[in-house]
């Protein structure tokens, strides 16, 4: 009977458990959140100062792509409508010192920027850059998943001449 209670009990927390971790993986793609296709604000006055076209950084994986151009000003960085990632959780937008990042890139030890929370998988968005920021300074923008510390699509930045 005690045997009984504990296979239940472990049973139980292991099913939990299981459940969970499907659900994180799962989730986003039967809720994705919806297409996003943000106007980018005082357009005219606006100047692009840089570009930068997302790529799928380790064609053997499936699930971890992105695809679309992003165009840098001053102040802004615009994922254009054309940008598309794979779903997953927690995806965010960061400013990264290196012009050339990997799966192997410990994106987490440099001294990125976070431009805050990926608002949708496909379409334009707009993240605007942090007053002091120094775009000179950094060399990609990458869409980083924060929950599992994982590279989702990194873009070398391109600066106009």
């Amino acid at each position: 009977m005690q045997r009984l209670i504990i296979g239940f009990v472990v049973g139980g927390v292991l099913g939990t458990g299981f459940g969970f971790a499907v659900g994180i993986l799962v989730f986003p793609y039967l809720f994705p959140p919806p297409e996003v296709n943000e106007p980018l604000v005082g357009k005219t006055e606006r100047e692009a100062v840089a570009h930068a076209t997302f790529i799928h950084a380790n064609p053997a994986d499936p699930i971890h792509y992105g695809r679309g151009r992003a165009t840098l000003y001053d102040d802004l960085v615009r994922l254009e409508p054309d940008f598309e990632v794979g779903p997953g959780p927690k995806f965010h937008v960061y400013l990264v010192p290196l012009s050339e990042v990997t799966p192997d890139t410990e994106v987490e030890r440099t001294m990125f920027v976070d431009l805050g929370r990926l608002k949708s998988f496909a379409g334009s968005q707009n993240y605007p850059i942090p007053l002091g920021t120094d775009l000179a300074d950094f060399g990609s923008v990458v869409i980083w998943c924060e929950q599992f510390n994982v590279l989702i699509s990194p873009a070398a930045i391109s600066f106009a001449e």
